[in-house]
Formats: C-alpha cells, sequence, structure tokens
C-alpha cells in the first residue's frame, strides 16, 4: 500500500425521488446520482469506500477520505495518486503537513519545454519494460512556499503530460509509470460494472438530506430558463427588425419614418427587451443557492447506504479473491492477464461431483472447454489443496480437482480398441 488510487465513481439514479445532480463523465451528463469515493491499492484492488455525503468535488472530499486512510495505515506513510480533480496547491500542503506524499497531474496552462530537454528513459517495472521521454524539473506553489517536482512525459504526437509529486527519491520513469497506472482503477470500475453490477440500485429506500448543505436555487434555475428564452425571442425580433429597417433604409433617404412605418414590429422589439429586463432584475434578487431546509420538507433526499455498503463490502472481498485466484494462476495459464478472470468465471461456475468421506470433502469439477484450460485449473486446484482448508463448521477438508479432459480420437473399422479412448 505504499501508492493508493484514489478516484470518485458517478452511480446515476434513475428513480421518482428528487436527488442531487452530479456530472457523470461516461454519459458526458448532469444527473441525479450519489459519488461513491474508492481508494485502490497498487495492484488495482480495492481497500475502502467512502460514499460522499454530498457531490463535491475531490478536494473536498479528500480530508474525510485521508483521515480513514490513516487509521488503516497507523504511522506508515504513503503517496496518494489521484486526477486533476484534486489538483489544490493548499490541499498539497495539507497532505504533505498529514503525512501523505502526493502524486497528481498539474492542472491549467503551462508552458511548453522545448523538446530537445527531454531525455529517452527506458526500465523495468512490474514485469514490463516501459519506456518514456521525460523531463524533470522543481517547481513551486503558494507564493514559493510550497516545493514539488515535476516530471514532464513528451507523447510521440508532441503533447507534453505534466505530472506533480513529493516524492525526491523515485526515479523519473517510476514516477510517471506510477501516475499513468492510475487506469487500473478506470479499469476495476468498468469491471465491476459489467460482472459485479457496481451501479446497481440495492434498494428503494431514502434518507432525509443534510438540512444545512447548500445546492442550486429550484427558483434561480426555472428563472435561468424562462431568460434563455427571453433572450432568444429578443434576438430573433431583433433581427427582423434589423432586415426590415437595411430593407427601408435602400428606398428611403433616412430612417426617421421607419417606426412609423413598422410600428407593430417596433412595438414588440419593445416588448421583448421589456421582459428581458424584467426577469434579469428579478433574478438579482434571488440568492445562487439555497440550504435543503428553505425547501419543503421532503423535497430533495439522498439514497440510503446503510445497504449499499454491505453489498459493496461483499463486491470487494470477492474481487479481492479472485485478483488472489488469477496470481496463483498466472504462472501456469500464458494468457492470464488477457483471460484469466474469464476462466475463473468458468470454472466457478463449472460442474461437477461431491464425495464426502469420514474426513474429506472431495469437489471435483467438470474440464473446462480445452485442454490447456484444464491443466490451468487442475494446477490451481493443486495450490489450493496445499492449504488444507477445512469446510467451514466441520472438520472435513476439502479437496479440489478437475476432472481431465476427454482425448477425442477417430477408430478405423477392424483396429482394437485404444487404452487411451
Amino acid at each position: 500500500m505504499g501508492f493508493l488510487y484514489v478516484d470518485g465513481h458517478v452511480r446515476a439514479y434513475h428513480g421518482e425521488h428528487t436527488i442531487s445532480s452530479a456530472y457523470v463523465a461516461r454519459r458526458h451528463l448532469a444527473m441525479p446520482a450519489t459519488t461513491d469515493y474508492w481508494i485502490n491499492d497498487r495492484s488495482g484492488d480495492p481497500l475502502l469506500v467512502v460514499t460522499g455525503e454530498v457531490n463535491a468535488a475531490l478536494t473536498q472530499a479528500f480530508p474525510n477520505l485521508l483521515a480513514q486512510v490513516r487509521t488503516l495505515l497507523g504511522d506508515r506513510r504513503a503517496t496518494i495518486v489521484f486526477d486533476r480533480g484534486g489538483f489544490s496547491p493548499l490541499l498539497f500542503q495539507r497532505m504533505l503537513q498529514d503525512g501523505f506524499d502526493i502524486l497528481t497531474y498539474r492542472k491549467g496552462k503551462t508552458r511548453s519545454i522545448s523538446q530537445h530537454r527531454f531525455v529517452a528513459r527506458r526500465a523495468k517495472l512490474d514485469g514490463s519494460w516501459v519506456r518514456y521521454h521525460l523531463h524533470d524539473q522543481p517547481v513551486r506553489f503558494l507564493k514559493g512556499k510550497l516545493r514539488l517536482r515535476q516530471v514532464t512525459r513528451l507523447s510521440d504526437n508532441g503533447h507534453q503530460t505534466q505530472v506533480l509529486t513529493s516524492r525526491w527519491d523515485l526515479r523519473d520513469i517510476e514516477i510517471a509509470y506510477r501516475m499513468f497506472d492510475r487506469w487500473r482503477q478506470e479499469n476495476f470500475f468498468k469491471y465491476m460494472r459489467e460482472e459485479f453490477l457496481l451501479d446497481a440500485l440495492v434498494d428503494y429506500r431514502i434518507e432525509p438530506e443534510d438540512p444545512t448543505r447548500t445546492i442550486l436555487n429550484p427558483e434561480r434555475r426555472s428563472l435561468d430558463k424562462q431568460i434563455r428564452a427571453a433572450r432568444a425571442d429578443f434576438a430573433r425580433i431583433e433581427q427582423r427588425y434589423g432586415a426590415a429597417a437595411a430593407l427601408y433604409a435602400q428606398q428611403h433617404p433616412s430612417l426617421r419614418g421607419f417606426q412609423t412605418a413598422h410600428p407593430k414590429l417596433a412595438k414588440s422589439l419593445h416588448n421583448a427587451g421589456q421582459r428581458l429586463a424584467t426577469l434579469l432584475n428579478r433574478r438579482r434578487s434571488i440568492p445562487p443557492r439555497i440550504e435543503i431546509r428553505d425547501l419543503s420538507p421532503g423535497a430533495v433526499v439522498k439514497l440510503a447506504i446503510e445497504r449499499k455498503h454491505l453489498t459493496d463490502l461483499i463486491k470487494m472481498i470477492a474481487y479481492q479473491a479472485e485478483s488472489d485466484l488469477l496470481a496463483l494462476l498466472r504462472p501456469y495459464y500464458p494468457r492470464a492477464d488477457d483471460e484469466g478472470r474469464t476462466l475463473l468465471h468458468d470454472l466457478l461456475a463449472s460442474p461437477g461431483d461431491i464425495r464426502v468421506s469420514d474426513s474429506e470433502l472431495s469437489i471435483t469439477l467438470a474440464p473446462l472447454s480445452s485442454p490447456h484450460r484444464t491443466r490451468a485449473a487442475q494446477a490451481l486446484c493443486e495450490l489450493l489443496n496445499q492449504n488444507q482448508t477445512s469446510f467451514p463448521g466441520s472438520a472435513l477438508r476439502i479437496r479440489f480437482a478437475v476432472h481431465p479432459s476427454p482425448i477425442i480420437g477417430l477408430a478405423f473399422p477392424g483396429s482394437p480398441p485404444s487404452s487411451r479412448s
């Protein structure tokens, strides 16, 4: 847990209750949703999840998240890896004071670095060769009070990506690798949505929202919609008015009699301008945000989180168990990184035979779809048998095995039966 990856996952809500809205990146729109903040370890396995009390930015959720992380880590120091949503020099300074290191992308426009200043780096990290073109330099924030390290990567298309960190002890290539390795967490979210129904609605219970929390004023939002319509109406009439004035100027030496010639059009433009001005003046007197207690009781609620946390806990444990099985399987299955979890799904869903003796519970599974997958599953069973696990609530030792794959051959007429068939 030397590197911890932090990111928010937005669960969209499609029910009839009115809950707070959040921006759903995969749909590119804001909609009713709840934000869960996940913390994963360096291998991508989930460590803990916290449901945000509000759909606030990551910078506002960090204090509570880091407090819970500290209870797990004790006095150990860890590097927190996160995206631009948590960019805040003041937050960086506080995290360093609390005993955390940071690793994140730099946000905002910066001056480009000359390409001849980048250095080619190559290293083997986590069993894979990594190659980057990098530039390393110190940078300062908060009027020079905060000194950080900036590692910039030059892509093949010329794009430059700036990475900020407080880790001065690591090589620049490892800094870049750990930052870009954050996509493991995005892959984790995608996998959990598809295979573990991470976004499923567990129950329909609701809870009252914090009455002191502020939200966008519904009255102002409705007024904004009216103002947009009034502006469009004014622009349309103004365009007609200008076209009529241009035509009149071509036929007359002056525009002195234009309003007399087009009284209805001039009146419509005047009325549209007055309506727009009235709406703008009215909006100035309405606060943009109000507290929830100023609305009618039950107008804004939030989804209950107790059962959701329980199911998330079960899914986290199941995912971690699957990851452990994948680690055991990897030496015996060359395509474990691409197909390992699929093989485990097939293995866990495979039928089998159960035999019980006085001291042993034997579980023999059916062979898988191909001999090499069956051999990998058998190797995994032999590793599990070394743990000598007992069936819960009994003294029976569990023993796993897989039936060998059937050998399919062709027997010719008159030939003796094969001993292998």
